[in-house]
């Protein structure tokens, strides 16, 4: 809420309820809502995001020729192209549940090849359009959603041991057997995704930006065309590794809808938090007010003053 007032603020300043749609250009609503997964997955360098096929809503599918023409392997994730925190992402392991989804979800949706990288990071990037690189401004790492067993509970008396966990319980009901009781010192990831939603611890990850890992996502993000602002969610294999470029993979990137994730850490105040949302969103107006004034005449004769990123 009290960012809020901020955003209304921009609307105002800019005398636009869609002013935001210059933080992106070259995304749909600039990534604030409505844009397609797979467009911007068209919008990465090949080979730096999961083989993906889009299934429309209207069309019929023999879904066992799909799976064998794209040479996807089980399991595969389900996602609706056009989709917000995680809602209605599964992990398929059979071509009932792919059909399944396709008749009760009755939107388009993504088939995609799981990244089976054990670690997941949400990297926050900003850069100016008048500049040649820009900055990762935060960086969140992922707990995903695990239980280890002690020989006696079963999963969902573990889950009610934990009140973040406690209350996926009815999202998991039907997906997996809540009553198998895991032997002891058995690890179980319940939730493959790195989502808030979905039961994901986010921890402050800020000590890990490094140049090294910023060089090389100047590299990749520069050749996209019309972002500027934005969170990526990166599976990968070692820190070590995706700092220099190897063996990770960009589960989704979004635009002026992010959110920068780390300041949910547990141990992060809501007030902390909203001076870091704020921060962003500041940056974001640099950057709405510069792409202003070079796609637009009327933004150029109002005189709108373009500061250097101060980061």
């Amino acid at each position: 809420m009290p960012t809020f007032f901020y955003w209304v603020w921009l609307m105002v300043k800019y005398r636009s309820f869609s002013f935001y749609k210059y933080a992106n250009t070259g995304i749909k609503n600039g990534g604030f809502y409505g844009d397609s997964k797979l467009d911007i997955y068209k919008l990465l360098p090949q080979n730096s995001y999961p083989k993906t096929l889009l299934i429309n809503k209207n069309d019929k599918y023999n879904f066992e020729k799909v799976i064998s023409e794209m040479q996807f392997k089980f399991p595969l994730i389900l996602k609706p192209d056009i989709g917000f925190r995680g809602i209605d992402v599964v992990k398929v392991y059979s071509i009932l549940e792919i059909e399944n989804y396709y008749h009760l979800k009755k939107v388009n949706f993504l088939i995609q090849e799981f990244i089976d990288f054990p670690n997941e990071i949400g990297l926050f990037y900003c850069r100016m359009p008048n500049e040649n690189n820009g900055k990762i401004s935060g960086l969140t790492l992922k707990n995903f959603l695990t239980v280890e067993g002690n020989g006696d509970e079963t999963i969902a008396q573990l889950l009610k041991k934990i009140p973040r966990y406690e209350i996926q319980i009815s999202k998991l009901r039907g997906e997996i057997n809540l009553n198998e009781v895991l032997q002891k010192n058995e690890k179980r990831c319940l939730v493959p995704f790195g989502n808030h939603n979905r039961g994901t611890e986010f921890l402050d990850g800020g000590v890990y930006i490094s140049q090294k890992l910023e060089h090389t996502f100047n590299t990749i993000l520069k050749s996209v065309s019309g972002f500027y602002f934005g969170r990526l969610d990166i599976r990968y294999h070692t820190f070590e590794e995706l700092e220099r470029g190897e063996n990770f993979s960009i589960i989704e990137l979004n635009g002026a809808k992010s959110e920068p994730t780390h300041i949910y850490d547990p141990n992060n105040s809501f007030w902390s938090g909203q001076k870091e949302i704020l921060r962003n969103q500041k940056i974001m107006q640099r950057i709405v007010e510069l792409n202003l004034q070079q796609l637009t005449a009327p933004a150029q004769k109002a005189g709108f003053i373009c500061p250097k990123a101060d980061w």
